[in-house]
């Protein structure tokens, strides 16, 4: 994962756990460091420790899709905003699997992709934690 893919706020994984991103600091003598903390903890890791977290049905689900098409080759899901759809491709050459805005497609195969492609869109910031999204204003 590159860490200048990174915002505040985005969600990755630590050891098996989902952490929300608080810092992201650079020492010039060493690497990247984040802060990341759950309802757990809240600790420092290098960067390159953090693992990113991939977009499944059920992340799908807590991004606020639904889903809206289902066949033995592709599934579709939508969210509120009729312009914004999520295809996963069933074949084995996920070809047409991915984030659809406007017909066209954005690679997004990571959730802290997804924040930060609606962070841009939507100028607000989604506060996704430990697994529910919501919209900051």
């Amino acid at each position: 994962m590159n860490v200048a893919d990174l915002k505040i706020k985005n969600l990755v994984e630590y050891n098996n756990q989902i952490y929300t991103i608080s810092e992201i600091f650079h020492n010039v003598e060493q690497a990247y460091f984040v802060k990341i903390e759950n309802d757990i903890q809240s600790i420092s890791v290098p960067a390159s420790s953090i693992k990113p977290i991939k977009i499944t049905e059920e992340w799908l689900e807590k991004l606020g899709f639904s889903r809206t098409y289902s066949s033995d080759k592709s599934i579709r899901y939508e969210r509120p905003e009729p312009f914004i759809k999520y295809d996963i491709d069933l074949s084995s050459r996920k070809i047409l699997e991915g984030l659809k805005i406007y017909g066209n497609a954005i690679k997004c195969k990571y959730i802290h992709e997804f924040q930060n492609i609606f962070s841009s869109l939507f100028g607000k910031e989604t506060a996704l934690h430990y697994g529910y999204l919501k919209t900051e204003s």
